[in-house]
């Protein structure tokens, strides 16, 4: 008997494939972009600083957590300029829709949940919370302050951030009783000068930055020359004193000149 009362309730508690395919339209399940590159990288981290510390001691320790800090950095600040382009770019195609259906003569927020319906997700969201603000009557440009890019110093808005600019573009038309789609499709065409600029600039920058990689390869390709030449430099490095101050010496004047290169080549880029 209680085994067929607990099949019943098992058979009625059943989930329906037809109900979770209805949720999943709903509400999307978020695509995890670089799960695989999160796990790798602390990995390479951590066994290059092992090789390091096992082939040259506390200098090795010393010059491979330089160099583990300087990929990092690098890596990180590479994702971060091409998020950032990327980001600005959509949001150009997304003011330009709701520029058009400004003009066209659609509410707010219609125009705003227009554009979030063909925009990129990565800013579809932010003008579906946009059309909802301006649908209840709230503040839209409190929407587009809050979705900036906070500032270097605190918690503000930095205000060269596009969606800032926007908001202070919304704002202004408020007060002062402008039409809306004007002060927004400028801060759309300043926004796409931007992002074209900085597309042709980092297009200029391929050269530079691969000679730059030479330069910075070139003392360990002197390395592995000298090792197979048998000059030993390795064994020079890895003993004594001067061989560690000089390796860790030489790896830091190496990342100083990696880091001056990144920083010129990386602050004319960015939007």
């Amino acid at each position: 008997m209680l085994s067929s009362l607990l099949a019943a309730t098992a058979l009625l508690t059943w989930p329906n494939v037809r109900a979770r395919g209805r949720i999943a339209a709903v509400r999307p399940v978020p695509v995890r972009r670089g799960t695989r590159s999160v796990g790798v990288i602390p990995a390479l981290v951590l066994g290059g600083v092992l090789f390091g510390t096992a082939v040259a001691g506390i200098g090795g320790l010393l010059a491979s957590g330089a160099l583990a800090a300087l990929g990092l950095w690098w890596w990180r600040g590479r994702g971060a300029d091409r998020r950032r382009t990327a980001r600005s770019a959509a949001l150009v195609s997304a003011l330009r829709l709701l520029v058009a259906e400004l003009r066209a003569g659609a509410h707010p927020a219609a125009a705003a949940e227009g554009a979030a319906a063909e925009s990129d997700p990565v800013v579809a969201r932010i003008f579906r919370d946009l059309a909802a603000t301006a649908r209840l009557g709230g503040d839209p440009a409190a929407v587009l302050l809050a979705a900036a890019e906070p500032s270097e110093a605190g918690a503000v808005p930095a205000r060269e951030d596009p969606l800032a600019r926007a908001g202070r573009a919304w704002a202004l038309a408020d007060r002062h009783g402008v039409a809306l789609a004007e002060p927004l499709d400028a801060v759309r065409r300043d926004l796409e000068h931007r992002v074209a600029f900085a597309r042709d600039v980092d297009a200029k920058l391929a050269g530079p930055r691969s000679t730059a990689a030479v330069l910075a390869a070139l003392p360990v390709l002197g390395l592995v020359l000298g090792q197979v030449s048998g000059a030993a430099p390795l064994a020079v490095l890895a003993h004594g004193f001067l061989g560690q101050s000089l390796l860790v010496g030489g790896v830091a004047l190496l990342c100083a000149g990696v880091v001056w290169t990144v920083r010129l080549t990386e602050s004319v880029v960015r939007t």
